[in-house]
């Protein structure tokens, strides 16, 4: 197997596990290094062990973007703590050493959670993720299955919303002029389209338990997850990365 979709076929459990690790000890830094020495490390992580799309990995990062910016320039303008030496002033405005540093560890702190965010999400399938947390974690079936069908029905309701929207445009409704009528005309697709979600369900509960589902744990699964050796190997790695980055901010701030 190539090492190119190693992250992809990492058992998700043990990622999750990671990436919720990785996010609370950059927590306890507040220094612009280390978020930014860990974004870089994920991002490097992802070259060497994933094949993402970075076109879509980079239109997430433009919202992203502007949050951090938000983060950037309200922290210089706006920080509380304005003490240290002056950096930069412009027409009354001041900005110190300590105002700047506090601003970049926000806003490195925004790219760096959520370039862990994009590395579980982008390199982990829903289902296998959902069946490692009842294998690895323990996690209730019946609430491991409730999440599985909502999620699988998801793509099923945005279709019956387009098609119950196309069917009143049809019959000339929905053509209100004003953004308060618009609103309230909602109502007229809601309905329906809860009707139809509250018979899917039924029918799905119908069928799981046509087909002896029952909430309890089992011990054997048509497809068992197990941590593998590259797994622990990317994990190390990735630890590696948090605690390379940790101290190397410590030292650089």
């Amino acid at each position: 197997m190539s090492s190119r979709t190693w992250l992809h076929e990492m058992n998700p459990a043990l990622k999750f596990i990671l990436v919720i690790v990785s996010m609370l000890t950059l927590a306890w830094f507040f220094n612009p290094w280390t978020p930014f020495l860990v974004f870089i490390g994920v991002i490097l992580l992802q070259l060497s062990f994933s094949r993402i799309n970075w076109k879509v990995w980079s239109l997430f990062m433009i919202p992203i973007g502007f949050s951090a910016l938000g983060y950037l320039w309200t922290t210089v303008l706006f920080a509380a703590d304005t003490s240290g030496d002056v950096i930069w002033a412009w027409r009354g405005i001041e900005v110190t050493d300590q105002q700047w540093h506090t601003a970049l560890s926000l806003a490195f702190r925004v790219f760096a959670f959520s370039s862990l965010s994009l590395l579980f999400a982008l390199t982990t399938n829903p289902v296998r993720f959902v069946m490692s947390l009842m294998q690895q974690l323990r996690l209730s079936p019946k609430l491991a299955y409730c999440v599985m069908v909502g999620y699988q029905f998801l793509p099923v309701v945005k279709e019956e919303f387009i098609q119950i929207r196309h069917a009143h445009r049809l019959r000339g409704i929905g053509q209100e002029k004003y953004a308060w009528q618009r609103l309230l005309s909602m109502r007229r697709i809601l309905i329906p389209l809860l009707a139809s979600a509250v018979r899917r369900a039924e029918r799905s509960a119908f069928a799981m338990e046509a087909r002896g589902f029952t909430g309890e744990r089992r011990s054997l699964y048509y497809e068992p997850l197990h941590i593998a050796g590259r797994d622990w190997l990317l994990a190390i790695i990735l630890i590696f990365v948090l605690i390379a980055s940790s101290v190397a901010g410590f030292l650089l701030s």
